[in-house]
């Protein structure tokens, strides 16, 4: 990769920042799996009170804090409810029903968005003939969607109704650090005020190079710290990671809205240049293009790297290696790859599919 490459393919690129390094380099370590590393435990407490929880767990990915938290709230033979296009069943190897046994349902919500209105439809207490509802997962920010933003409103009625019918809640809170700049809420209305369990990833958005944090009750971390060493996350030394995270979380989260400013600008670009695209809430912009693969192939050769998640869409994701000018760059390269895949075929392609998904959005 030269330095002139732009690399929008995902937040998750970035590279530890010198002032990073240094926090990891002089960190004081002990043997995490014994409890004994002192800035693991910093990082957890800070996160556990920036949120509102009593209990947290740092680990390896944010697939395991997925996991993790899901299996404290479902077991074996139990329900889930979750979005149809949720991370978690996506992109995590079928790991709920692979490793937990648990059944999983799914609502369309629109924009990835899980409402009070469309769980209200599928939740069952469950009797000796039915699988009854345990739980109840959302995603924050959502991926597939675009990087949209389930308000607070959404979540606290979402809350009500799981409360009454005595369903837990756990939050995919991979991009919540993208969600609290977006809508200015304080982390406690995104965390222990509206769910049981909460997933923040310190790799997306903080920058990060590794590791998320499991935020749940207290009382169940013990079993939280079991279900980790059985999946293999166990770390001994582990404050050199979790420096990282104290280091972002203190320098990385006001920074935040520029990514968003410059996916705004990714989008008007791309959207004067005649190709449908969804104004982004946050920091993920998708663009439908035919030869969504072909395009991504053409902009490489040019120095910017993209990814097609379907096979008319585009996406591009930025973050804090990326600044305006590297985002100016890329949409020249961008149109020129798309004109050159699917000549004269922006919205004669492509704006059907997304006038439809706008429809879909206005009915929900």
């Amino acid at each position: 990769m030269t330095p002139e490459t732009v690399d929008l393919r995902s937040d998750t690129v970035t590279r530890p920042t010198p002032g990073m390094r240094a926090a990891m380099a002089s960190a004081e370590v002990g043997d995490d799996l014994f409890g004994e590393d002192p800035t693991v435990r910093a990082l957890e407490e800070r996160l556990a009170g920036m949120f509102g929880f009593s209990g947290a767990l740092f680990v390896p990915s944010g697939v395991m804090a997925n996991q993790i938290g899901l299996r404290l709230l479902a077991g074996p033979g139990e329900e889930l409810v979750c979005d149809a296009e949720a991370h978690i069943l996506a992109h995590e190897e079928a790991s709920p029903a692979r490793y937990g046994g648990i059944q999983t349902r799914t609502v369309s919500g629109g924009r990835g968005l899980v409402t009070p209105e469309a769980l209200a439809e599928v939740l069952r207490p469950g009797n000796a003939y039915t699988v009854g509802t345990r739980a109840v997962e959302v995603e924050q920010t959502h991926t597939r969607a675009g990087g949209t933003v389930h308000p607070p409103a959404t979540l606290r009625a979402v809350r009500r109704l799981t409360a009454e019918a005595g369903v837990a809640v756990h939050v995919d809170g991979a991009r919540v650090w993208n969600a609290l700049a977006a809508t200015g809420t304080p982390p406690q209305e995104y965390g222990a005020q509206v769910a049981d369990s909460l997933s923040v990833c310190l790799s997306k958005g903080l920058g990060a190079p590794v590791g998320s944090v499991l935020l749940l009750a207290a009382e169940s971390l013990a079993h939280a710290r079991k279900l980790r060493h059985g999946l293999g996350g166990g770390m001994r030394q582990a404050g050199i990671l979790a420096a990282a995270g104290l280091y972002a979380v203190d320098h990385h989260q006001e920074r935040i809205g520029e990514d968003h400013r410059n996916a705004a600008l990714l989008a008007a670009g791309l959207r004067d240049a005649g190709y449908p695209v969804r104004p982004p809430e946050t920091n993920i912009v998708l663009v439908e293009t035919p030869g969504a693969e072909d395009v991504v192939r053409r902009a490489a050769r040019k120095g910017v790297l993209v990814t097609a998640p379907g096979p008319s869409v585009v996406r591009m994701v930025t973050h804090l290696d990326v600044g305006r000018n590297a985002c100016q760059r890329a949409v020249q390269v961008l149109v020129a790859a798309m004109s050159e895949a699917g000549p004269g075929m922006q919205r004669s392609a492509c704006t059907g599919h997304m006038e439809k998904a706008e429809e879909s959005e206005e009915a929900a």
